[in-house]
Order: structure tokens, then sequence, then C-alpha cells
């Protein structure tokens, strides 16, 4: 599924660099003195990652500056500037903690895999969440560590809830169903129960991300059944809203491929996962098996590292309104593109 992105070639050989100085410092050039790519914005200017892929499914990692296009509000946006390298990543690993009892053993298999798919120069933090978010380990560049914290973490699971919905109940005697006219018992309908608060995870792990810098691309990697409860803090346009200020992305692995049958309507499940995903410029997935899982993740962190950067400074549009909708068009036929929904000018005027 995923492309290599090439590298530009280095300008000098490797002869041709200054020796080093005398206190010993390597040179500029030299593999110990290089250091990673980095975004360099300035803070009126916004950011947009961009993921394009072929009709396959695998990204493409060949286009060029003057093939994109940025629209804001239907307003045609100059390209300020443009970068394929791939640049660091700053992620919070989101884990779902109260998982179906048949989805979590392959997950629990799958967590230390997780650790591969980060490099010397990324960071990475562990969040669990069910009713509250938990923060299992802060932000940290050593791999080994990450994959011995994730190794050991026990997730938790549940059976299946249902509960009976009173508006579709049939007469009861006693506080207990009361027998029809066939003697079966009238129950009313089931649904399925969840406590779970995914917005108020997302926007915890939000705010751990917002003051990890621009020069980084900040994302969510979440493990989820989608799941979610009435019950939150933040809604879904609070925390996208949120997000968006934030510059960050929403990876999604469903460990669920469709809604339960039965599910009230509070609880979308998929479609916010989906959303979330689509609107941040993320990306969502679908696994169940431990194999599955454990290629989704390395796919996942070379989507986000290798997505094409372009920044613009806005020009001809309302300035009356604080969100903004954002369109990137490649002139390529055949291709898909993600890349954030909007972006909201309070967030760039502080410069975030």
């Amino acid at each position: 599924m995923v492309a290599s992105l090439a590298l530009p070639p280095r300008t000098r050989s490797q002869a041709q660099q200054p020796s080093a100085p005398a206190g010993g410092a390597p040179p500029a050039g030299s593999e110990q003195g290089k250091r990673p790519p980095r975004i360099t914005v300035r803070p009126e200017l916004v950011i947009v990652p961009v993921t394009v892929k072929d009709s396959s499914g695998r990204l493409v990692g060949d286009i060029r500056q003057e093939e994109f296009r940025i629209l804001c509000d239907g307003v045609e946006q100059r390209i300020a500037s443009f970068s394929s390298e791939p640049v660091p990543l700053s992620a919070v690993v989101l884990i779902d903690n109260d998982l179906p009892d048949r989805a979590v053993n392959q997950v629990q298999k799958s967590l230390a895999a997780i650790a591969a798919g980060f490099g010397p120069s990324d960071e990475a933090a562990i969040v669990t969440y069910a009713q509250y978010p938990t923060t299992v380990a802060d932000f940290s560049t050593n791999n080994d560590r990450l994959f011995t914290q994730l190794k050991r973490l026990e997730l938790g699971s549940h059976a299946t809830q249902v509960i009976v919905d009173p508006t579709t109940a049939g007469p009861s005697i006693n506080g207990k169903p009361a027998p029809t006219a066939t003697g079966i018992p009238l129950h009313g309908s089931k649904r399925s129960v969840s406590t779970k608060t995914l917005h108020d995870a997302l926007y915890s792990a939000g705010e751990m991300l917002q003051d990890r810098g621009r020069d980084r691309r900040k994302i969510i990697f979440l493990i989820s059944d989608g799941s979610n409860s009435s019950h939150n803090v933040h809604s879904l346009e609070e925390t996208l809203h949120f997000l968006l200020s934030a510059d960050v992305s929403v990876y999604s692995i469903s460990i669920t491929r469709t809604v339960p049958f039965g599910r009230s309507l509070v609880q979308h499940g998929q479609t916010q996962l989906e959303q979330y995903a689509v609107d941040t410029g993320g990306d969502s997935f679908f696994g169940a098996k431990q194999a599955d899982l454990e290629r989704l993740y390395s796919d996942l962190t070379e989507e986000a590292r290798n997505q094409y950067t372009l920044t613009f400074s806005p020009q001809g549009i309302h300035t009356d309104q604080d969100y903004h909708d954002i369109e990137v068009r490649v002139r390529r036929p055949g291709l898909h593109i993600r890349a954030r929904g909007g972006y909201y000018q309070s967030a760039i005027a502080v410069g975030r």
C-alpha cells in the first residue's frame, strides 16, 4: 500500500564536505551532523499536509508543486511553499481500553508492532481510554522503551451489553415483562450501550499535541471499535475545531467494520471515526486480525510521515468568518487526495 518517497540527491559529495572543527563537532554535511527535515513556516501561513494515492490505494510520491492547486472558500491560492520530504512525527497512540471480547485478544497481541513504525526522530506517547483517558507513557523518542510499554500493556474488554429501551418495551407487571397471549413476554427492543467517551479522549490527545511545534507532523494514532457514549464533555464539532486549530490529524484503525445492529443514534461509531479522519486530513483503516493490524500500523505511520506539505497565505477570502474551507486538487487524473477540510483563522492568527 505504501510507496517510497524519494529524497532529493545531496548537492555535494562526501569528499567535498568541510573537515570537522577543532572542537570535535561533526561537519554540517556529515552523517552525524545530518538533521531530519523540518517544516519551516511563518505563523500566518496555513499548513496543509496532503496524501495522494492511486486507484489501488498506493501512495503516489512523484507529484510536483505545479501539479497541485489549493482553493480556500472556492478562491484559488498561491502555494507559498512545497515539500515532499518525510518529516518527524509527534504521535499520541490512543487505544480503546474497553474492546469487545472477540477483538481484544487480536489487538493485544499486535500492540508491540506499533513501535516498529516510529523512527529515531519521531516521538510517541501512549494513552488508553474508556470512560476517561489515561496517560500510560508520555512523549519519548526511545523506541525500545515504547516497545516494552506496549508489550506490557494489558487491555480491558467487555461482553456485549444490551438494555431494554423503555420507549418500545411492552406492558409490565411489578417491573417484569407481562406475558402475551402466546405466552411470550414482550421485552422491547434491545440496543448496545457504551460508556466510552471518544470525543473527550481525542480532545485530550489533541491537548497533548498542540504545543509540540509546527515543524513536526502531529497525529493521533487511534485504535478503536468506534463506540461512543452520549456523556462526552466535548462534542464532535468542538473536538474537530480544537484538532484543526492545533494542526492535528487523526489516523484511525477500526477493529469492527460496521456499526453493531441496534446501536442507538447517539452512538455513530464508524461514521465518527471516519469523519475525524476525513476532516483533519488523516486516514481510516479497518483490521481485525493480528497480522492485518501489524501491517496497518506500519502503513499508517509511513503514510503520515510521507505526506506532501503545502502552505499558503490566505488571500481574497471573507475575513468576517473564522472557519474557512480548504480544497486540494491535483492536475493528474485518477488520483485520490486527502487533506484537511479547513482551518480556523483565529488559530493561524496566534501562530499555533
